[in-house]
C-alpha cells in the first residue's frame, strides 16, 4: 500500500493516511461482525455518547477542580473518529470518494477560522448534529478538530496507535485480567502518546514500531521504572 512516500506530495500523503485508516476500520468492523454493514449499528449514538467523556477530559464542572488533559482529549476524539469512519463506510462503498471527502474535513485549510464557538460548544454542536441527522456530521467534526488543534497527521498517528494499543492489551492479558494498565505511574494511553511522538508515520513499519516501543516500556522491571 505504501507507494514511495518519500516522494509523495503532501496531498497524496493525506489521502493515503485516510485510506489506511478506512482499511483498518473495515478490518475491525469485520472482526465484530462479518456482515457488519447489514446490522444497522447506530454509529451516531456511539459518537454523541463519547462526547460526554470528551467534555469530562476537558474539564467543565465548576463545583470541583478539573484540569484539561490534551492527550486524553485527542484520544477521545480518535474514539469518535472510529465510529465516524464506520458511519461513512456503511453508507458508501466508494472508498476513494470517502477518502477525499474525509481528507478535506481534516484539512487545516477547511477549518472555520471565523467561528467564535469554544471547545465545549463545538463538542455540543457535534452531539446535537448527531442526534438531528442520525449520521456522522462532517462539518461539526471538522470544527472540533480545529478547536482541539488536531491536524490530520496527528489524528492518523493516534488512530494507528490506538489500534496497536488495543492489540497490545489483548496480547498481554487484557481479557484475562493480568494486564497492567499503569506503568511508571502513567496509564498506557500516555505511554502510547509518548511512543508515537518519536516515530515517523510514513515509515512502512510504523505500526510494528509502535508495538515494539510499547513492549519495551512494558517489559521494564517495576524497580527500574520507579528509579
Amino acid at each position: 500500500m505504501r507507494k514511495n512516500q518519500d516522494t509523495m506530495k503532501d496531498e497524496d500523503k493525506d489521502v493515503y493516511y485516510v485510506k489506511h485508516m478506512l482499511q483498518l476500520q473495515e478490518n475491525i468492523n469485520q472482526c465484530i461482525h462479518p456482515e457488519w454493514r447489514t446490522q444497522n449499528y447506530p454509529w451516531y449514538r456511539a459518537i454523541w455518547t463519547e462526547c460526554a467523556e470528551l467534555m469530562d477530559h476537558y474539564g467543565w464542572k465548576w463545583w470541583k477542580k478539573s484540569d484539561s488533559d490534551l492527550t486524553q482529549i485527542h484520544l477521545e476524539i480518535v474514539d469518535i473518529w472510529h465510529f465516524g469512519l464506520s458511519d461513512c463506510l456503511q453508507f458508501s462503498e466508494d472508498e476513494n470518494a470517502i477518502a477525499h471527502a474525509l481528507k478535506q474535513v481534516c484539512s487545516v485549510s477547511s477549518f472555520n477560522k471565523e467561528s467564535t464557538v469554544g471547545f465545549l460548544g463545538s463538542v455540543e454542536g457535534l452531539a446535537l448534529a448527531c442526534l438531528s441527522l442520525n449520521r456522522f456530521p462532517l462539518q461539526e467534526f471538522s470544527n472540533l478538530l480545529q478547536k482541539s488543534n488536531l491536524d490530520l497527521l496527528t489524528l492518523y498517528r493516534l488512530y494507528i496507535g490506538k489500534n496497536v494499543l488495543n492489540q497490545f492489551r489483548q496480547d498481554f492479558g487484557y481479557k484475562s485480567g493480568t494486564y497492567r494498565k499503569l506503568w511508571q505511574g502513567k496509564e498506557d494511553n500516555q505511554h502510547l502518546a509518548e511512543v508515537i511522538s518519536t516515530l515517523d508515520p510514513s515509515e512502512e513499519r510504523f505500526m510494528q514500531n509502535i508495538y515494539r516501543g510499547l513492549e519495551a516500556r512494558y517489559a521494564q522491571p517495576e524497580a527500574t521504572q520507579e528509579a
